[in-house]
């Protein structure tokens, strides 16, 4: 009775332990940034509320987010929806490979797909030239709601892809057979039998779209050229060489804040209204398309992969042409790498150092959130639960300010410090290894570590030994997807960094903005290179080819 006691409290004193971790590094700073939002002189005020719905020039930013996630969600839903149909249908040749080329073309940060479209279709873009001096035919313009439409939704398809890839895997291949037995056509079955089953994936991997494409900031300040939205306008409002606006870019960020909460809200409300569990005991299975069907499935397919992946190639073609100044020339060099190191090798280092320090917290809370969530659920754990999840709600930009203001006065003045870029790195990327960790949990059948506490052993001995040891596959494979966007993080740690905390993504960033595009193209190239291998162990250590969502 009395292990049974213990067992108890020290789990829910480790619950108890991370709750006020996470109220310390993510609702004080939250608070704070709603408490400046309301606040002006020291006194309540609604005045930035006033100053942003009344200029144009600031509510049209909201405009412009609402209008870029929505059409980047509904053109991402338009090209993922056929193109996880067709791979699971129809036999594709090099089908493995094409997974891992879908899965790489999302790990690449999005600002260097902006890049890449620059040097291909800006202006004075490898294409952009040749189509005006051999055709003398001019290309469309990529700077933009265009540009930002092309980038975001190439990067974030794979998102919604790979939700799509399990869900047809479940749909049991006899209903197909039944409603085509009853004269339906192949399109008519796709919306009468297929949609219906997978409307509960659709709208969470459109959350997911959603959310990414509200949040991102480097994107829209690459190729935006004015075409501000709420990220930017944040990022442009609290760092302002007239002097930042703490409380206006608060005011905005909570702002964008509601905005995410009530598009989650709605997700979860109609997804509990539509939720239903699906068996396949006779999955689907590939077949051969005549000839017409089968061509066009290709062209669809590697067309899609073509444009998906061609940008990140691209850049890492031009990171080994010779440069004459900010300019490529003919020939090839490896100066630009030799430039990178030179100016920005510390880069690299920070990146890793952050980045290991970062995913070794994110390790370790991971394993004990997962754990209690799942094994010791109570009001507390679902509490902490619902805390977990805030990091997909709220926008890196939003998380750099709060975290800004929360932390910019003694005894917590952690501003300029390599603490607070470890803090976002680990609230930010903390979700993917516990939602990894807790679906392997779900997978462990309880009788064993039963069996193990019946044997005498302690509630740490049991999960030391028994429970830990099995959870270190999903663990690892949370931990490298963990790992993969924190060594692109640019949103929050934008705001954050200083000379000391500067990591690759900040210098590939700045480069651009500078126009040392030679440089940028190779320090984007080691991080392309760095995101690779950190797959391709993945793939190695897990046995899969393709990451479940």
């Amino acid at each position: 009775m009395k292990q049974s006691t213990n067992r108890k409290d020290i789990w829910t004193l480790i619950t108890i332990g991370i709750i006020i971790l996470y109220a310390f590094v993510l609702i004080f700073p939250l608070f704070s940034l709603l408490k400046e939002s309301f606040e002006k002189d020291g006194q309540f005020s609604l005045a930035y509320f006033v100053q942003f719905f009344e200029k144009k020039y600031y509510y049209s930013a909201l405009f412009n987010s609402l209008k870029v996630t929505l059409a980047v969600t509904l053109a991402s839903l338009v090209i993922a929806v056929p193109l996880a149909y067709v791979m699971t249908t129809i036999k594709i040749k090099g089908k493995l490979y094409l997974q891992i080329l879908i899965l790489v073309s999302s790990m690449a940060p999005p600002f260097i797909g902006a890049y890449s479209w620059i040097l291909l279709l800006g202006r004075n873009g490898i294409v952009t030239n040749f189509m005006r001096d051999t055709f003398h035919f001019g290309t469309p313009d990529i700077y933009g709601f265009t540009g930002i439409l092309v980038v975001l939704t190439l990067q974030l398809v794979p998102l919604i892809y790979m939700f799509l890839m399990g869900a047809f895997k479940n749909i049991d291949n006899s209903l197909i057979e039944a409603a085509e037995s009853m004269g339906l056509s192949r399109f008519r079955t796709i919306v009468k039998v297929i949609m219906p089953l997978i409307i509960p994936t659709i709208l969470a991997g459109s959350l997911l779209v959603f959310m990414r494409a509200l949040a991102d900031f480097g994107t829209p300040m690459l190729i935006g050229e004015g075409y501000k939205t709420l990220p930017v306008l944040i990022f442009n409002e609290f760092t302002s060489e007239m002097g930042g606006d703490a409380g206006f870019a608060a005011a905005i960020s909570v702002i964008v804040v509601v905005v995410a909460l009530t598009i989650f809200l709605l997700q979860n409300y109609v997804t509990n209204k539509k939720s239903f569990s699906m068996s396949a005991l006779n999955p689907i299975k590939e077949k051969k398309e005549k000839r017409l069907k089968n061509v066009i499935a290709y062209i669809f397919v590697y067309g899609y992969i073509t444009l998906a992946i061609l940008p990140m190639l691209y850049v890492v073609y031009t990171a080994f042409l010779k440069t004459s100044g900010r300019i490529f020339v003919k020939g090839y060099s490896l100066e630009s790498f030799q430039m990178a190191f030179e100016r920005s090798g510390d880069t690299i280092w920070h990146t890793f150092m952050l980045g290991l320090i970062s995913l070794g917290i994110i390790v370790a809370v991971a394993i004990l959130i997962a754990y209690v969530t799942v094994r010791r659920r109570s009001i507390m754990t679902s509490g902490l639960d619902i805390l977990s999840m805030i990091p997909y709600i709220v926008p890196g930009s939003v998380l750099g300010v709060s975290l800004l203001l929360g932390f910019n006065s003694e005894p917590l003045a952690l501003s300029g410090t390599a603490t607070i870029i470890i803090i976002a790195f680990v609230i930010r990327r903390l979700p993917y290894t516990i939602r990894s960790s807790a679906a392997i949990i779900h997978q462990i059948n309880p009788s064993i570590e039963e069996a193990s506490a019946s044997l005498g052993a302690s509630t740490f001995r049991t999960f030391y030994k028994i429970t830990l040891p099995m959870m270190m596959p999903g663990v690892i494979s949370g931990a490298i997807l963990s790992w993969v966007t924190i060594i692109s993080e640019l949103s929050t740690s934008i705001l954050l960094y200083t000379v000391k905390t500067k990591t690759m993504s900040i210098g590939i960033y700045t480069e651009v903005v500078r126009g040392n595009y030679g440089v940028a193209a190779a320090l984007a190239t080691i991080l392309i290179a760095i995101t690779v291998i950190s797959l391709l162990i993945f793939f190695k250590l897990t046995g899969k080819k393709e990451v479940a969502l």
